[in-house]
């Protein structure tokens, strides 16, 4: 008897440690998050993100191809990513030719029109305009820089290319090393960055023509195009139009369901973290933003917490 109570005791002992030490490995679980470079508003989101039982750590990149790529090679369990390119790297075209990434959307909480930012002293007036002339496409690795580089193109404008950080692009802008970059849109206004530079250094946004805006919608339907209204910040004293994506938030292959359930539903569940760090999503409905302006498969996970919240998901996002 004495024998068997104090196997008993030694398998309760060993059972309790075990629970212990689940319940420190649960507090204790990791998660990467890829968001872009630490100067953005869209870092600061990230940054803001809190998920119960998971330690987040935000990871400097070069925003979405770059964090679709490092998600492959298994460095990251989420990243930013845009609707366009993640449509682009489940298909294994464009930049992603023959190299398929299966991540699986999570959420979309903001529109980023792309704005076609110049020294105002530089004298553009159009697109056109930018051939041959040094310009910053965007943050290299992100998808801006890889749209930018179709639309340009769809054109026949051939900037000569400054690849580098949105903070070297901005400092050679400020210089007058560069003429200017193609940047992101908080909403309808400069971001952080971009506003910085205005401060000191008049700026002005490039439009595109209806007859462009049409072409990009026959060509590279995967682009929204954006109506902004007149701004004297941006140099523009009518409405003008560009063309844009969603900023979104996906997974990285392989991510099991229950991970992307929390995450997701914690996100949702939130009444005002995000918004105290990134105006734009302030009084937006995210989980309704995402359904109307999805494009590619959404994870079961996320799936599962977008309908336990009251929204159904159509066929179409589902595997």
């Amino acid at each position: 008897m004495l024998n068997r109570e104090i196997r008993l005791s030694v398998v309760g002992a060993a059972l309790a440690l075990g629970s212990s030490v689940a319940s420190v490995q649960a507090q204790d679980t990791r998660l990467a998050f890829g968001a872009t470079n630490a100067q953005s508003s869209h870092y600061a989101y990230f940054a803001a993100l809190s998920v119960p039982g998971y330690q987040a750590q935000v990871v400097e990149t070069g925003a979405t191809v770059d964090n679709l790529k490092r998600m492959e090679r298994g460095q990251l369990d989420i990243g930013l990513v845009t609707t366009n390119t993640l449509f682009h790297a489940n298909k294994g075209i464009r930049t992603f030719e023959g190299e398929p990434i299966d991540s699986k959307l999570l959420w979309a909480y903001s529109l980023a029109p792309q704005l076609v930012i110049s020294r105002e002293d530089a004298g553009y007036e159009s697109l056109a305009d930018l051939d041959g002339e040094r310009f910053g496409p965007g943050q290299r690795g992100s998808s801006t820089e890889a749209t930018s580089e179709l639309v340009l193109d769809l054109f026949d404008v051939s900037p000569e290319w400054v690849r580098g950080t949105n903070g070297e692009l901005a400092n050679l802008i400020k210089d007058d090393r560069l003429a200017g970059f193609i940047k992101s849109a908080v909403g309808t206004d400069f971001d952080p960055l971009t506003t910085d530079i205005a401060t000191l250094t008049p700026l002005k946004v490039l439009p595109i023509s209806d007859e462009q805006a049409d072409t990009i919608r026959a060509e590279l339907p995967e682009l929204s195009i954006v109506e902004l209204p007149a701004s004297e910040s941006q140099g523009r004293a009518e409405p003008y139009k560009t063309w844009g994506f969603m900023i979104a938030v996906s997974a990285a292959p392989g991510m099991d369901e229950e991970t992307a359930y929390q995450i997701t539903r914690a996100v949702l569940a939130d009444e005002g973290v995000q918004a105290a760090s990134f105006k734009a999503v302030e009084g937006v409905d995210i989980a309704r933003l995402t359904l109307d302006y999805a494009t590619s498969t959404m994870h079961p996970g996320a799936i599962r917490a977008f309908e336990e919240a009251g929204y159904p998901v159509p066929d179409a996002l589902k595997p």
